[in-house]
């Protein structure tokens, strides 16, 4: 296409602006039947059966192609003995392989538990034993890592491999592209007719004062969070969406791909996050429509401009969070920006529209959520307060039902019939939200949420340190840095970089601290609690 100048782009944003504010996407192109997977698949491929579905670059799959295969790998992990109601864990990269088995559990009725393909070790383990799976279906660069659990992998005992590794010691293996191969489409009369509460998925999210929890999302869940996400970046069939994020966390499966399903998009989906590549998939898939988190939007802003940034397809980009120079970004790459606010237990309950300007925004409510900023003890706060954001629904099945095998820490998030954030939010007087800080003890890197909780435990494993704590601290890319803190044993000594080289090979990527920071003693209340907030 041929470059345009900046005027003309913004110009031609402005002019569709009335359509896009009267958007509804309760008015959709098609009816589904329900709130669940196979009825939302049925229908899409009813009005769009030979139109691209998912773009993997090399390969692109029809609604039609889609079906079929989700029928097949329903019938290929049936074959295994799975059954309704069965939580099946899946560790894979973004490929078919990943959507053929997301949906296949899902027209058996079973659960599908996505893992972080970065998880390694302690918290590889916890997630395999707390989600009670008995089989897991594993890309073959990580069967290595189950092996190393050796015999305490709580209750499973099945891999089904994708690609070709040895078994691990102790365990069953059938290779998946085998199993697959093996099997028909299941019949239509044997996919579930499972009920809207149903659940679909088990979604692990970092803790903050202990173990990743598993969040149980039904279908009408993740059918809303996918609708609402795709109703605040406008998305329509006329739509190509490229969101290069990962399938096993929410914003890639529901908020891309589910989105798409669900509308008759085309979702474009690549391995991983590219800055070098980014506007290249964009030209190549001619994608219109982007969802970013607010590190990649500002590693494409840092990059040098050229003549050709504008000469791109993208007309709408969600952010989230939004960058510092956003008026700068619009008019660099000629597109339109807005945001949003949500989680795995909260939904998506405030969005915003294209107008956005203030990086701190949020959105307003959407409908079917109440949403109050409250004080410690849940007493609504005055505009312009700070304090906690707190959200109920008024349809059902549509927030998190519960912690997977945790009442404590459910009824904890339910207080007083809310659902408890642990999010610091302030309303402006024209009834706008704003993020304000977190809460919790949690920090947020590269997309991930990570527990403060499951660092300073595999820290504290080093043979030098006494004490540890680990803390979120101002970062360039919107998002947080990983800092650090520890008190050495008496007469020990250790550098930063000994203590990196340690954490790699025990935990993930994105959990080893940018900042290590050696400390006589950590701040503490009278009462033993460590003082992070003076750490920050």
């Amino acid at each position: 296409m041929p470059a345009e100048s900046n005027e003309t782009r913004l110009m031609s944003h402005a002019r569709g602006r009335a359509q896009d504010l009267s958007y509804d996407s309760s008015v959709a192109t098609v009816v589904h039947a329900g709130r669940t997977v196979s009825k939302v698949l049925e229908s899409s491929v009813a009005a769009w059966g030979g139109k691209t579905a998912i773009d993997f670059g090399e390969d692109r799959y029809t609604y039609s192609q889609l079906w079929s295969r989700a029928r097949r790998a329903a019938a290929a992990f049936a074959g295994q003995g799975v059954k309704r109601g069965d939580p099946v864990l899946v560790m894979l990269d973004n490929t078919i392989q990943f959507v053929d088995a997301w949906l296949g559990l899902a027209l058996l009725g079973a659960v599908q538990v996505p893992v972080n393909t970065e998880y390694i070790g302690e918290i590889l383990r916890h997630q395999i034993k707390d989600s009670d799976a008995w089989l897991m279906l594993v890309d073959e660069r990580y069967v290595e890592r189950v092996a190393k659990l050796e015999a305490d992998r709580g209750g499973l005992r099945m891999l089904l491999v994708s690609g070709d590794a040895p078994c691990p010691a102790g365990m069953h293996c059938d290779s998946w592209e085998g199993a697959y191969e093996r099997s028909s489409e299941l019949p239509a009369a044997d996919i579930a007719d499972v009920p809207e509460r149903g659940i679909v998925a088990i979604m692990y999210t970092s803790g903050t004062t202990g173990q990743s929890k598993g969040v149980r999302v039904s279908h009408a869940h993740a059918y809303t969070y996918a609708r609402l996400a795709g109703q605040t970046v406008q998305l329509t069939e006329n739509d190509v969406y490229f969101a290069p994020l990962p399938l096993f966390h929410i914003a890639g499966q529901w908020a891309l791909v589910y989105a798409c399903l669900q509308v008759g998009a085309t979702a474009v989906v690549r391995r991983r996050f590219s800055v070098s590549d980014f506007w290249a998939v964009v030209k190549e898939s001619g994608a219109t429509v982007s969802f970013l988190l607010g590190a990649m939007a500002n590693f494409l802003a840092r990059q040098k401009p050229k003549p050709e940034d504008l000469d791109n397809p993208m007309e709408r980009m969600l952010m989230v969070p939004l960058v510092d120079s956003l008026d700068d970004f619009r008019r660099r790459f000629g597109v339109r920006v807005c945001t949003c606010y949500g989680s795995t237990e909260v939904n998506v309950p405030i969005i915003s529209d294209y107008d956005v300007i203030e990086p701190d925004i949020a959105g307003r409510p959407v409908a079917g959520f109440e949403v109050r900023i409250v004080d410690d003890e849940d007493r609504e706060v005055p505009v312009g307060h700070v304090g906690e954001l707190v959200v109920r629904s008024s349809e059902p099945w549509i927030m998190a039902t519960e912690y997977h095998r945790n009442p404590e820490a459910s009824l904890r998030l339910f207080r007083n019939l809310w659902l408890h954030t642990g999010d610091a939010f302030r309303q402006d007087a024209s009834g706008n939200y704003y993020f304000v800080d977190r809460i919790k003890d949690y920090i947020r890197r590269r997309g991930e949420n990570i527990s403060s909780f499951e660092v300073e435990r595999e820290v504290n494993m080093h043979p030098s340190v006494l004490e540890s704590a680990a803390v979120a601290v101002k970062s360039v890319s919107t998002e947080d840095d990983l800092k650090v803190v520890v008190v050495l044993k008496p007469g020990m000594s250790l550098e930063p970089q000994e203590l990196r080289a340690f954490l790699r090979g025990r935990v993930p990527k994105f959990m080893v601290p940018d900042v290590v920071l050696i400390a006589p003693e950590l701040p503490k209340t009278p009462t033993g609690k460590i003082q992070k907030h003076l750490l920050r």
